[in-house]
């Protein structure tokens, strides 16, 4: 490290795409530290983690200087990259961050888990001098489920190194660019209030249960829009298209937003819901609630910590029938929901990168000390 004090960071993202490559760029942006990005592409993920290891080493051959320090993410298979670069790395610290994990991700409906990947995973946590997690609900939920995986394994299945990974394990949360969002023009009000779905448009979250409520809200008559925003990389999205025919004029967007207009999606917002059953972080939702969207979230998953408990039994529901109610109450108390959403601005503000980058930088520089 030189004497300024400034770590010199080899950032390895096998997948750099979405929210992978927004948290990368984000962190280059503003860090103190000087940050090098080696990506390829967020495609083909099996095959990032199987064959990456090697055409990130084959780069890390052409580098001109050594760094202080490697952080690699998730997706890298660290052991193979590790020997394959231990000519010139051997002295190098080495982190790896998790943005999700291969062992508590919920399958695709009617697939079973190929455990090579959770395996990729755990090795690669063994490998590294430091593990760090993108919440404490994702470092919680990966070691609960850790000795169940290696229990299936016949013989040396090392559920004893499990406490001394641990041990090199904390948590730096994922980096929101929220000055965007003060950027942006004032909040628009529409004369009914507005629902946004702003998630990827996946089985993991869950849209036949939002659907669902929508459209019993609407059955009862009350009136509300409906933003219907996201990425969607399927081929087709049957219940999204449903419900764009079924909610009709009630839709004021939907599909794909880009950065501009996705805030000003946000600025429109009253209330943002989230029914995912897999979430390790939300950066959508941290985007939608410092706009302003009141939350209705699920008191499980990352939520509980992402909410002051103060505002838990308020915003955060625990089954379908309380989801109804809390969504109900904010369709027709507009003007309470939106007090409430003032007070979570400050709670969320945390996660701006102009907080999170310092964290970032002070346990990396400490990494490096030693």
């Amino acid at each position: 490290m030189r004497d300024c004090g400034d770590v010199d960071i080899l950032l390895l993202a096998p997948y750099c795409g979405g929210s992978h490559q927004a948290w990368a760029e984000g962190y280059m942006a503003h860090s103190s530290h000087t940050v090098t990005l080696m990506a390829l592409p967020a495609r083909f993920w099996k095959w990032r983690m199987q064959g990456a290891a090697l055409t990130l080493a084959d780069r890390v051959a052409e580098l001109t200087r050594q760094p202080d320090m490697i952080l690699a993410t998730d997706m890298l298979n660290l052991p193979a990259f590790l020997g394959l670069t231990r000519d010139r790395l051997s002295e190098v610290p080495v982190a790896i961050y998790f943005h999700e994990n291969q062992l508590t991700y919920p399958c695709p409906p009617g697939q079973s888990r190929d455990l090579t990947y959770a395996m990729i995973n755990w090795l690669s946590t063994v490998a590294a001098d430091r593990i760090y997690f993108n919440s404490m609900y994702h470092l919680h939920d990966w070691y609960s489920e850790l000795p169940r995986l290696l229990k299936h394994f016949p013989d040396f299945t090392h559920l004893d190194r499990i406490d001394g990974v641990r041990s090199r394990s904390s948590v730096l949360p994922v980096g929101c660019d929220l000055q965007r969002i003060d950027r942006a023009a004032p909040r628009k009000s529409l004369a009914a209030p507005v629902i946004i779905w702003n998630q990827r448009w996946e089985y993991d979250k869950d849209p036949e249960t939002f659907f669902r409520v929508l459209y019993m809200l609407a059955d009862e008559g009350l009136d509300f829009r409906v933003i219907i925003a996201g990425i969607c990389d399927r081929h087709s999205a049957p219940e999204f298209e449903a419900a764009r025919a079924a909610l009709a004029d009630r839709v004021i967007h939907f599909g794909r937003a880009e950065s501009g207009c996705y805030v000003e999606l946000l600025r429109q917002a009253d209330i943002v819901v989230s029914t995912a059953i897999h979430e390790f972080f939300g950066v959508s939702i941290v985007e939608a609630i410092y706009a302003g969207c009141f939350p209705v979230l699920p008191h499980r998953l990352v939520y509980p910590e992402m909410i002051p408990d103060a505002y838990h039994d308020t915003c955060l529901y625990e089954d379908f029938d309380t989801l109804l109610a809390q969504l109900r109450w904010a369709v027709t108390h507009r003007s309470e929901a939106r007090s409430v959403a003032r007070r979570l601005n400050a709670p969320v503000a945390r996660f701006d990168w102009r907080a999170i980058a310092a964290q970032y930088d002070r346990a990396f520089t400490d990494l490096v000390r030693g």
